[in-house]
């Protein structure tokens, strides 16, 4: 079950197209009036909200038929494509954190990025409204079975919340150990954690959610559906639990503000978001393709 070249072409023209239309014609839709900050969803106006979401649309519509017959499935990488490019772009957590030095602006700081990432989950799922629009205008009645299995008991409601609370919980644990810059020892809180670079938090990012993806699928049956919402909580997770008050005034009096008391709280929502889902549906589908040998060896062996 190999990628053909033809497939690998459809899925870098959907990761193209979310680039284009997202990634560099809307930049400047959420470009920061100050070049050192980076890119949040407090610099996107109501109209540029409603234009982005429109352009995000517009990408999944355009990625479903550039990768057709497959486009239910490759065309939802253009949205968070595009998301990723600004998080490329973007400048790091710590010049945000530096711009805002005092406890009070702190505090609304992370108070502001709590709940940031539901709105770029949002904007990929707007692409992938355009998804399913391509597939009603195509008149598609059936989804491509390209690997598909039963969902069986990924069904149940308790195996959802099983899913989206391990994904994010797994994910969580591997940003931990892999989202790593220069750590120093200290006394109240054992250690804190310098900013990551972009590279090192793409990999991160992506590797984690993929692994939670990836195990979800392989023992729960899951969808991605559950690892890309997950990628939406984790961030208020850590805000809640690494920036109390003690522990921000703590870091001010102690600490430069390039260091952080866990990796995650280190990274910007649009880069926990964006890499998230990419990472989330690329460890689906390696579970798929796992799965998929598996079945096949033992029906050789047979």
């Amino acid at each position: 079950m190999e990628l053909s070249w033809l497939m690998k072409l459809r899925i870098a023209a959907a990761i193209a197209i979310g680039a284009a239309l997202i990634g560099f014609l809307a930049w400047p839709l959420v470009l920061p009036s100050d070049p050192l900050a980076p890119v949040r969803a407090a610099n996107v106006s109501l109209t540029g909200a409603v234009v982005l979401a429109a352009l995000a649309v517009l990408a999944g519509l355009l990625a479903y038929f550039a990768s057709w017959p497959y486009g239910r499935e490759i065309g939802i990488l253009a949205a968070p494509s595009g998301l990723a490019v600004w998080a490329v772009r973007s400048t790091g957590m710590a010049h945000l954190v530096q711009l805002n030095p005092t406890l009070a602006q702190r505090q609304a700081l992370f108070a502001a990025l709590r709940w940031e990432p539901v709105f770029w989950l949002a904007i990929a799922a707007a692409g992938l409204l355009g998804v399913l629009l391509g597939q009603r205008i195509s008149l598609e009645r059936k989804a491509t079975n390209l690997a598909k299995e039963p969902n069986g008991k990924s069904n149940n409601y308790v195996n959802a919340i099983i899913s989206l609370v391990g994904s994010a919980l797994i994910a969580l644990f591997c940003i931990g150990i892999l989202a790593q810059d220069v750590t120093m020892s200290d006394q109240r809180l054992r250690t804190v954690l310098g900013q990551p670079a972009t590279g090192q938090i793409i990999f991160a990012v992506s590797v984690s959610f993929g692994f939670a993806a990836f195990v979800v699928k392989k023992f729960l049956n899951a969808s991605y559906v559950w690892p890309i919402a997950a990628s939406a909580i984790v961030t208020p997770f850590v805000t809640s639990t690494y920036a109390k008050e003690s522990v921000l005034r703590y870091l001010i009096q102690r600490w430069p503000p390039v260091f952080f008391p866990n990796a995650s709280l280190s990274i910007l929502p649009v880069q926990m978001v964006a890499f998230g889902i990419l990472g989330s549906i690329a460890g689906y589908w390696l579970a798929v393709r796992y799965n998929y040998r598996r079945k096949l060896k033992s029906s050789q062996s047979s």
